[in-house]
C-alpha cells in the first residue's frame, strides 16, 4: 500500500537529521561572518596579520543555516573575526530568528522539496508559533554596548563574552587595543540589562599572563552576576608558538565532574564559574558542532585539517536538498577527537580567529 504523499515526505525530512559515523547527533551550528577582529590578543593573532579570507552575502549564510535547520540543527552560534564588525548583523539575526526547527522537524516540508531558493511551492518557510531557535552569538564586547538592546529585540537569545583580564593594564597587554576594558565593561552590562541570558565570559588562561586573574574573575562574577568560564589554552593561535607549557590546566583549578565545563555556583547563588578543559581533559565524544567559516566552508572539527566547501555547492547551483546531500556526506567525516599532546597531532589547517570560535 502507498503512503500518503505527506506521510512520505515527512519520511525523508526526519532521514535528514544528522548524525555523525559515532552517533553523535548534530545539533549545534556555528557561523562565522568575518574573518577580521578589531583585537589582537595575543594568543589568537600575531599582531601582524589581518583578515585572510572574505565574508558572504548574509543571504548566502542565511541560506546554509536555513537547509541544516531543516536537517535539525537546533542552535546557531554566530561568531568571527568580531561578528559585530560586519553592518546588518541585526537584521540578519532578525532573519535566523524567523526559522523555527521544532517545526521544520514535525512538517510535512523537507529540504528535499525545496528550491535553491529554500522555498516550497514557492511560498516561504511558514513563521508560526513553535519552539524558536536558539541564537547565541560569541564578540569581544567592544562593541555590544550600543548593539545589545537591538540584537535582543532581534531574536538574539543569550551573548558570550571572551575576556581574559579583569584589570585594565593587563587587559590591554592581552589584547593589544588600548583603552577596551571599559567599552567591554560596559558591553556586559548593557547585554544584561537586555535580558541576553545566560551571560557567559570566556577567560582563556595562558601561563605568564592571566594566571592569577581566576581569583579577581571570581569577585567579577559575583558583582556582575554573570558566569565566568575558565577555559584552556589551545594551539589555535596565528603565531603557532603553543607549547604545553603555557596551559593552565584544570588540575591546577579545583574542580567536580561534568561534560564540557565544570561549573560552581556561589553559596547565595550570586555568580557562576565554570572550567572548560578540552586539552587535558577532551570531550569529543560529546561533540554536537560543526562550523561554517566566513568564505563558506563546513569544519568538522575545531582541530580539522581540512574544510569543504559549501558556498562552492551553492555558486555551482546545487538545490537545498543537494545540499543537503553534500552536508550528510561531509558530517560522515567528523573526527572521532582531537589529538592534542600526541605523537601524530597535526595542527588544525587554520587558526581560531580564521575559523570562528
Amino acid at each position: 500500500m502507498l503512503l500518503a504523499p505527506t506521510k512520505l515526505r515527512r519520511i525523508r525530512a526526519n532521514s535528514l537529521f544528522l548524525h555523525d559515523k559515532f552517533g553523535r547527533a548534530i545539533t549545534d551550528l556555528r557561523i562565522s561572518i568575518t574573518d577580521r577582529c578589531n583585537y589582537k590578543c595575543v594568543y589568537c593573532r600575531t599582531g601582524n596579520e589581518g583578515a585572510l579570507y572574505g565574508d558572504l552575502p548574509f543571504e548566502d549564510y542565511l541560506r546554509m543555516a536555513r537547509v541544516l535547520v531543516g536537517m535539525g540543527i537546533n542552535k546557531v552560534r554566530l561568531t568571527g573575526g568580531e561578528p559585530l564588525l560586519r553592518k546588518g548583523v541585526v537584521e540578519f539575526v532578525r532573519e535566523l530568528a524567523r526559522l523555527r526547527p521544532a517545526e521544520l522537524k514535525s512538517s510535512s516540508f523537507s529540504v528535499a522539496d525545496s528550491g535553491a531558493d529554500g522555498t516550497a511551492d514557492g511560498a516561504p518557510f511558514p513563521n508560526r508559533d513553535h519552539e524558536a531557535l536558539d541564537i547565541a552569538l560569541t564578540t569581544n564586547g567592544h562593541m555590544l554596548a550600543e548593539l545589545a538592546q537591538p540584537l535582543k529585540d532581534a531574536g538574539l537569545t543569550r551573548v558570550t563574552v571572551s575576556m581574559d583580564a579583569v584589570d585594565p593594564d593587563r587587559f590591554a597587554r592581552i589584547t593589544r587595543v588600548p583603552n577596551g576594558y571599559d567599552h567591554v565593561l560596559a558591553g556586559i552590562r548593557a547585554a544584561r540589562r537586555a535580558g541576553l541570558w545566560p551571560l557567559k565570559v570566556n577567560c582563556v588562561l595562558m601561563r605568564g599572563f592571566n594566571e592569577d586573574q581566576i581569583i579577581p574573575f571570581g569577585m567579577f562574577a559575583r558583582e556582575e552576576g554573570v558566569t565566568v568560564r575558565f577555559i584552556e589554552f589551545m594551539p589555535l593561535e596565528e603565531g603557532r608558538t603553543w607549547a604545553p607549557s603555557t596551559v593552565v590546566t584544570l588540575v591546577e583549578i579545583p574542580h567536580g565532574r561534568s561534560e564540557t565545563a565544570r561549573r560552581y555556583r556561589f553559596e547565595d547563588g550570586v555568580g557562576e564559574i565554570g572550567i572548560i578543559a578540552p586539552v587535558s581533559h577532551p570531550f569529543c565524544g560529546h561533540c554536537s558542532r560543526i562550523r561554517i567559516t566566513s568564505d563558506g566552508k563546513i569544519r568538522t572539527c575545531l582541530f580539522s585539517v581540512w574544510d569543504h566547501d559549501l558556498h562552492a555547492q551553492m555558486q555551482g547551483g546545487a538545490s537545498d536538498g543537494e545540499l543537503a546531500e553534500f552536508i550528510t556526506g561531509v558530517v560522515q567525516k567528523k573526527e572521532a577527537r582531537h589529538h592534542i599532546g600526541e605523537a601524530d597531532f597535526v595542527p588544525a589547517s587554520r587558526t581560531m580567529v580564521h575559523i570562528g570560535g
